[in-house]
């Protein structure tokens, strides 16, 4: 017993000795290839048993033709284990190479596809991973363009929006200074309305630019749906009778959210507003409220006709205002793109969908707690 302690005293010393050697290698060789650090390490484990070997030969006063025999074994697993490692770390590095020219291609604008061939476990994770990063990078990019077109389309239509009555103002007051007016009244009226249109369509740019900034500062309090409703119901009533419109909010249930009210009223008054214009004479927009499982849905379903199935994914987006023949006389197609980011800012979300003899907008909420 006492003899086999020696034995493996004596080997784990000549170990060691090489093992540290090995290690003080790969320091110096760290930033080399995996090829040479495979090499290193095959090297090391050889010398390591060739270091022990040697030692405990020697301390047991071995023949030299024993020691000869010990030492050509050992000589033969060395140059089997140096070529394996060659092999194994030119085929890493080989896929290594692949990888990095695929990951290459999507961050010149592409995507990424993993190459073909079987790889290491960490390398197939690598690359399943850069995968999903050429994914988000190519929806970031989408959804980029698409902002920017929405962005030039904004800027197109705020600029002829404003240019109508801006014009109309001109040409009011220069009437007006000439002293050619023969009803001062009539167009100090029509003044007042086209500035007030000004002023709206200011007031929903500097909406959309607050929401865009994430400096939309939100006060929740909780509060009823109903009352909710019924408040919007109120301030759209004289636009409905305006244009002959039946405003319906009977299935409105008294379900407790905690929403900012000022916004939140906003909403329901920009998709209200929307439904009026967008519904014919003697048609009904029709208000109603749920409770669905842990979220409350507010609906506003209008008598539109329905809206072209490729256009139902961009009706918020910003400056969105669909065909001419369904665009109203004033708004610069703000008001829904207030309406997402607004329900959004309080954890929701928006949606709209056709339904028979028109379309539905849905806000869904998270249901205040009870208790």
């Amino acid at each position: 017993m006492r003899d086999m302690a020696l034995i493996a005293l004596f080997a784990f010393l000549g170990a060691a000795a090489a093992g540290l050697l090995g290690a003080l290698v790969l320091r110096l060789l760290r930033d080399r290839s995996v090829v040479v650090a495979l090499t290193v390490v095959a090297a090391v484990t050889v010398t390591a048993m060739l270091a022990g070997t040697l030692v405990v030969a020697r301390a047991m006063f071995l023949s030299a033709h024993d020691l000869s025999v010990v030492t050509t074994v050992v000589a033969m697993a060395a140059v089997v284990s140096l070529a394996t490692a060659l092999l194994l770390g030119r085929w890493v590095v080989a896929r290594s190479r692949d990888l990095a020219l695929a990951a290459r291609s999507f961050g010149d604008g592409g995507s990424f596809a993993a190459p073909d061939g079987a790889s290491t476990a960490e390398l197939a994770a690598l690359g399943r991973e850069l995968a999903a990063t050429s994914a988000k990078l190519t929806a970031s990019r989408e959804r980029e363009r698409a902002l920017e077109t929405s962005r030039r389309e904004l800027v197109a239509w705020i600029s002829h929006d404003l240019r109508t009555p801006l014009a109309g103002l001109r040409a009011m007051s220069e009437a007006l200074e000439d002293g050619v007016v023969q009803d001062p009244e009539r167009y100090f009226r029509q003044i007042r309305a086209e500035v007030e249109r000004l002023n709206s369509m200011v007031g929903d740019l500097f909406e959309l630019s607050r929401i865009h900034a994430g400096a939309l500062a939100l006060a929740p309090t909780r509060m009823s749906v109903y009352d909710l409703v019924g408040e919007a119901l109120a301030g759209a009533d004289p636009l409905a009778r305006e244009h002959g419109v039946r405003l319906v909010g009977g299935r409105v249930e008294a379900v407790p959210v905690e929403v900012d009210g000022k916004e939140m009223t906003r909403v329901l008054a920009n998709l209200l507003v929307n439904a009026i214009h967008r519904t014919p004479a003697d048609g009904t927009v029709a208000v109603a409220a749920e409770r669905r499982a842990d979220s409350v849905v507010l609906s506003v379903t209008d008598g539109c006709g329905g809206i072209p199935a490729e256009d139902l994914p961009r009706v918020f987006d910003t400056g969105w205002r669909g065909t001419q023949a369904r665009t109203p006389p004033a708004g610069a197609g703000l008001g829904l793109a207030i309406v997402r980011g607004i329900v959004e800012a309080h954890e929701g979300r928006a949606e709209v969908r056709n339904v028979t003899g028109g379309c539905r907008f849905e806000v869904t909420l998270p249901a205040a707690a009870t208790g």
